[in-house]
């Protein structure tokens, strides 16, 4: 499947631009450059799309790619020139909320859709989402933040085991109304955000993403930059989004780090 103007219409009237390529290396680095070249063009939540991503990059330096057709793969412009420099770390997760909730309202109560901090969304415990933010060089107060959503990969062709998509869950993924419900959700987020002045608390969102976050409670083991290890229990997110581990030692805050949920604390 290629997309078309005609499929995203929902979704061009809610960005303010909308550009759909048929096939690219990566639409954040896409992005980017486009903002680089001229940022005035692309205001908030400006979008960029394809079907097709043959060199997508996830956290940590890794790969994301998938077979054409299979996944939706979206970068939006996030102006956060509003928010204190301090407060920026919870654009990635509120991009993961906004989806969370883009991706429930087309499965139903019949599937749990939870949060992996910092920003994989789960459904019944299995990843259909990775959101990747980056900042712009030399372009203050803009992030560009990349969403895949695995939507027509079968089981078979799910990359890993802890993978899930719309069609391995049976569903059909409307992709004009999720990328529309997508967007309204993140400028909501994010205009709490920025009326609170960064303060996550009274804006509400910190309370929301708490709630949705699947990585509470839980054993986890934290890669950490440089090669470290974090091994503890997961209790909560700090004042700028950052995830709070109790270890034997204490608790420690972290701001990065690859997550892996070992179990349910207490299991």
């Amino acid at each position: 499947m290629t997309l078309a103007a005609e499929d995203l219409a929902r979704t061009a009237r809610r960005a303010p631009r909308l550009q759909i390529v048929a096939r690219t290396g990566s639409t954040n680095t896409d992005l980017v450059a486009a903002l680089t070249a001229d940022a005035a063009a692309w205001p908030h939540l400006s979008l960029w799309v394809t079907d097709e991503q043959v060199a997508g990059r996830g956290r940590l330096g890794r790969d994301w790619i998938a077979p054409a057709g299979t996944a939706i793969a979206a970068s939006t412009v996030v102006d956060v020139r509003a928010l204190p420099a301090a407060s920026r770390g919870w654009i990635p997760l509120l991009a993961g909320a906004a989806m969370a909730r883009a991706v429930a309202a087309q499965l139903g109560a019949a599937h749990s859709v939870r949060v992996k901090w910092p920003n994989d969304v789960l459904v019944d415990g299995r990843k259909i989402c990775g959101i990747l933010a980056e900042t712009v060089a030399g372009v203050d107060g803009l992030v560009v933040v990349g969403a895949g959503v695995n939507t027509t990969m079968d089981a078979a062709t799910l990359p890993v085991s802890t993978a899930t998509s719309f069609a391995a869950l049976g569903a059909l993924c409307r992709v004009d109304e999720m990328l529309d419900d997508y967007l309204r959700a993140l400028d909501e987020l994010c205009s709490a955000l920025v009326g609170e002045r960064g303060d996550a608390a009274r804006a509400g969102v910190h309370g929301e993403i708490e709630a949705l976050c699947a990585t509470l409670g839980q054993s986890v083991r934290v890669l950490l930059p440089g090669d470290g290890e974090l091994v503890g229990e997961a209790v909560r997110l700090g004042p700028t989004g950052e995830l709070v581990v109790r270890s034997a030692t204490g608790e420690a805050s972290v701001v990065a780090g690859d997550v892996v949920h070992v179990r349910p604390f207490g299991g």
